[in-house]
């Protein structure tokens, strides 16, 4: 089992930055590749980043490419979202999540470990 705890969000005006961190507990973190998603109100979770358990490789949305960048530090068993040039469009709940597959793509379902979330609000 892998427990894991996002922190960092907040409001945030547009234009401004955010960092999102998830703490990762239980077994070993570090084999794990890791993602981000978000979920806005009526709307389908969406994938935002995703990173292998090496962080030699990385994957993010159309949307936040160039905007957003995750890392992770295994020593410290935590995985990044650092969040720029925010829009009111990021406004979501920005959940972490862990699978085991290798797999840092943008189905949901192929992640095993899910945060709680961190609630995200840019405001215009």
């Amino acid at each position: 089992q892998v427990q894991l705890v996002e922190s960092g969000g907040g409001l945030v005006q547009a234009g401004g930055s955010l960092r999102l961190s998830c703490a990762a507990s239980g077994r070993i973190f570090n084999s794990y590749p890791m993602a981000w998603f978000r979920q806005a109100p009526r709307k389908e979770r969406e994938f935002v980043a995703g990173i292998s358990w090496t962080g030699g490789r990385t994957n993010s949305a159309d949307s936040v490419k160039g905007r957003f960048t995750i890392s992770r530090d295994n020593e410290k068993n935590t995985v990044y979202l650092q969040m720029n040039s925010l829009k009111p469009e990021d406004t979501a709940v920005y959940y972490c999540a862990a699978g085991v597959s290798g797999y840092i793509g943008n189905d949901y379902s192929r992640y095993d470990y899910w945060g709680q979330g961190t609630q995200v609000i840019v405001s215009s």
